[in-house]
């Protein structure tokens, strides 16, 4: 799979090497309890969505990425949220210098408790004393294939990295409890429904982001 993965980055360096390329990588937090999914409500779209969210690069991923020319993305507003967030946007010929940095994971952001902690401690969805860490497997990374975004108005490449949380027995209750508690901030939801973008079969309708697809 690597090796499939590098030739079509050094494709796509060659045939889109003047085009303007935007790349989003993020992480996605799995949390899964007797056989529903948490989701949460987005900050910045009202729908439901995993808990995670774009990786953030320290100073010196900042430097090599301003070294291969690649500038911030216009698509959501640069602000205290979205600062240093790893939404850029390079020429196709550094494609295969991006993926070298990225995989190597220097200079940027290499842990998903930032988020789980942003959404659903600081906001008191889950108590710290419960939760003072997280332990999680990581699953896989979805890379999907360049393609034309009308939204973006830019060739675009999407990638996500997903992890499972493994809670302790102490963490397992709390997460039930939480289920149990009519929290308007969170959703436990069927895989069929994240399947369905939260069309049910009642006829209620939830927005369920199409990404959450990638957490089952």
């Amino acid at each position: 799979m690597a090796n499939r993965i590098n030739v079509r980055h050094v494709w796509y360096s060659a045939r889109y090497a003047r085009r303007d390329v935007r790349i989003s990588a993020a992480y996605l937090f799995k949390i899964k309890i007797d056989g529903k999914y948490l989701l949460v409500q987005g900050r910045r779209f009202p729908q439901l969505q995993p808990v995670g969210g774009v990786y953030k690069t320290s100073p010196s991923g900042g430097s090599f990425l301003a070294s291969i020319g690649a500038r911030d993305d216009s698509l959501i507003p640069l602000d205290d949220r979205s600062i240093n967030d790893l939404r850029i946007r390079i020429k196709g010929s550094q494609i295969p210098k991006f993926y070298t940095w990225f995989d190597s994971r220097a200079g940027r952001e290499d842990s998903p408790w930032r988020e789980f902690h942003e959404e659903l401690i600081s906001t008191g969805i889950l108590s710290a004393d419960k939760f003072p860490f997280t332990f999680q497997d990581y699953v896989r990374r979805e890379v999907d294939p360049m393609r034309y975004s009308e939204h973006a108005e830019s060739l675009e490449i999407l990638i996500a990295d997903i992890y499972e949380l493994l809670p302790t027995p102490a963490q397992e209750e709390a997460l039930r409890q939480l289920a149990s508690t009519n929290i308007s901030e969170v959703s436990w939801v069927t895989e069929e429904t994240i399947r369905r973008r939260g069309v049910l079969p009642n006829g209620t309708v939830l927005t369920v982001a199409q990404h959450a697809r990638r957490v089952i």
